[in-house]
């Protein structure tokens, strides 16, 4: 009997199917299981563990708040969970809580295969529990659908054909999950607009409150710790609604400060650049070329000349 603190690690899906007291899984590198059938054995699972797959967990309902990952969250009304290989998760679940499927898979299911080099497009593995897919019925019918014929492959015998249709119906649903993750970005309007808010002020403060002089420019991570998001939730909901991801906004926001400190005449560009958080004018010079066409000086000469033509017309 394993100890409830103990984290455990996973090297393959049937090492996980004999802990929690699961069948033998009929593909050595991808199972379905259902919550359900993962309760009989509770007194063995580990309270935590990291697995060597995939683990995408459709579930459909539950009683209450209860711990999924490191995170608790309230499925009452289902959705979608990614989490990729070597992440922490919750191993034990409360008693009569979730109800739903899981499909673990390994990646050696999609080694050399064209689902392998989009993986890293699904930016949906690295969102917290907390970020969750949240499915409308019709989105659910497809999800469920799709879990019915990866199983059904799965149950006939195997032959030449089957990985190939596995992987098939795998990027089939890692597709439909971007496509119902952008829509739920799209539709969110009153917290799409709260949070584009929340990042200007958290950045304005951080600019003119001296934290840039103090801890170099604002970093992607920090800013979604600040707003209570994942990095890459926060970037894929930014970039669905504004076209840019928390980098570029983050970019545009050095830019327009700049603007404003050059336009002031009072600090060098060296200042200028030390003040907005970086270490070598010539970094601060190189990315405002970059954004504008032109060089800070340039930029600062330009709006001398303008003025000139102002007072003389």
């Amino acid at each position: 009997m394993k100890s409830k603190e103990t984290t455990h690690h996973y090297k393959s899906i049937s090492e996980f199917h004999r802990d929690f007291g699961l069948p033998t899984p009929l593909h050595p590198l991808i199972s379905v299981v259902n919550y359900e059938d993962m309760r009989s054995v509770s007194h063995q699972r580990p309270a935590k563990a990291t697995l060597d797959f995939y683990k995408i967990s459709f579930v459909n309902g539950t009683k209450g708040t209860v711990q999924y990952g490191q995170n608790y969250f309230d499925f009452d009304q289902g959705g979608l969970v990614f989490v990729a290989p070597n992440q922490m998760i919750s191993a034990a679940y409360p008693s009569n809580s979730l109800r739903g499927q899981i499909i673990y898979m390994h990646p050696d299911l999609i080694y050399n295969r064209n689902l392998s080099k989009k993986m890293k497009g699904y930016g949906f593995f690295s969102y917290s529990v907390a970020e969750a897919l949240h499915l409308s019925e019709k989105e659910k019918d497809i999800i469920d659908g799709l879990f019915t014929q990866i199983k059904s492959e799965l149950s006939s015998a195997i032959d030449i054909f089957s990985q190939e249709l596995i992987n098939s119906y795998i990027e089939l649903f890692l597709d439909y999950s971007n496509r119902f993750y952008t829509r739920q970005f799209i539709t969110r309007n009153t917290m799409n607009s709260d949070l584009l808010s929340r990042l200007e002020i958290l950045l304005s403060d951080y600019f003119n409150n001296g934290k840039a002089i103090e801890s170099g420019l604002p970093t992607v991570q920090f800013l979604s710790s600040q707003l209570n998001f994942s990095p890459d939730y926060l970037s894929d909901m930014l970039r669905a609604y504004t076209g840019q991801n928390t980098q570029q906004h983050i970019h545009n926001k050095v830019i327009e400060t700049a603007k404003t400190l050059l336009a002031s005449g009072n600090l060098t560009i060296a200042q200028v650049a030390y003040q907005l958080g970086f270490e070598h004018p010539q970094s601060f010079s190189k990315m405002f070329k970059r954004k504008i066409n032109l060089s800070p000086m340039e930029f600062r000469q330009s709006l001398s000349f303008k003025e000139y033509q102002n007072l003389h017309q």
